[in-house]
């Protein structure tokens, strides 16, 4: 199908189409890029409320089983369900490692639901490049939840935090000292955290784990003046605090619609949107640029020579290129 078809089917709500443009955003390839940006400025954005929700923690700490319960509940409640699964790349293939579809049977096979597994693809932070650009395809399919599961590599993930409305951080009852929890990076940017496993023999260790990320966190400055980062526990085997913890969601998203704050958080998304497009783009023309990779190899024969230093040489290209034009 040619584009303005694709963008007609995906609006209409399609799964298939709206798979075929995450491909064709994800592609690398100069006649897919084109085609990415005119499907891009086919699509309107959507008039319909939806709310982005980033969920992260370290691995094993029980994301997908999580997604599934929780989503499987809003499919109830008449909500349709994008799922955006960012995986760790294969070293050889360049794919994802692991199959979320795989892991989430009752979610995948549901008409309500869509779940897209992307490689990270080397990409720090936890998402991929263009996980901006997949949540608003989502929404423009009729998608009004949008859940993006990050890598689950630990701290480091706060990249998402840049792109969705809620942040949610999973720990597990036996993460060890609440204040090392404190100290991740990750933590002072979540909205809300649930301790996950709260079951079985790890009931007690959960009701404990709870008490003390509370503790800890009344140390922190709070992200929002008049939102207190709630701290949850919740069984996805059992099913105990999967309602709280969409409640608890839905009213973080009341608080911050009672001000301006909603706003200025979609317009500060829109505008890290903008800056990450920009780079993309930029490092896209240098390294498709004949003159720039001409250069590049006359700067290592320099470098290796020891005539000039990488960060000399690199300002000095940069310089020749910006005084010729970007065109």
């Amino acid at each position: 199908m040619n584009v303005e078809e694709l963008a007609a089917r995906l609006v209409a709500g399609e799964r298939r189409a709206l798979a075929k443009a995450i491909t064709l955003i994800e592609g690398n390839h100069q006649e897919q890029r084109a085609m990415a940006l005119q499907l891009l400025q086919l699509i309107p954005p959507t008039s319909k409320a939806t709310i982005r929700i980033g969920l992260t923690g370290a691995p094993g700490v029980g994301k997908s089983t999580l997604i599934e319960r929780m989503g499987m509940s809003l499919i109830e409640l008449g909500h349709r369900v994008a799922v955006l699964a960012i995986d760790p790349s294969s070293q050889v293939s360049g794919g994802s490692i692991m199959g979320d579809k795989v892991r989430m049977p009752d979610l995948s096979a549901n008409d309500q639901a869509f779940i897209r597994p992307s490689p990270s693809s080397g990409v720090l932070g936890g998402v991929t490049r263009h996980s901006r650009e997949s949540i608003w395809l989502c929404e423009a399919a009729g998608f009004d939840v949008v859940i993006v599961e990050t890598v689950g590599v630990g701290q480091s993930e706060t990249s998402v935090a840049d792109m969705v409305d809620c942040l949610i951080l999973m720990v597990m009852p036996h993460g060890g000292d609440e204040m090392q929890g404190v100290k991740k990076g990750v933590m002072e940017m979540a909205d809300i955290v649930v301790v996950h496993k709260a079951d079985g023999a790890l009931l007690d260790e959960s009701v404990q784990a709870q008490r003390d990320y509370g503790s800890a966190l009344s140390l922190v400055r709070r992200k929002y003046a008049d939102w207190p980062v709630p701290v949850l526990r919740v069984s996805s085997l059992t099913g105990v605090g999967i309602d709280e913890l969409w409640e608890n969601t839905q009213e973080f998203r009341r608080t911050l619609m009672e001000g301006t704050q909603f706003q200025k958080l979609r317009e500060q998304q829109a505008r890290l949107w903008f800056r990450s497009a920009l780079q993309e783009e930029v490092l896209h023309r240098l390294n498709h640029d004949p003159w720039v990779q001409e250069k590049i190899e006359t700067a290592i024969s320099g470098i290796d020579a020891g005539h000039v230093t990488p960060y000399g040489a690199a300002n000095q290209l940069v310089r020749e290129w910006l005084d010729g034009g970007l065109a």
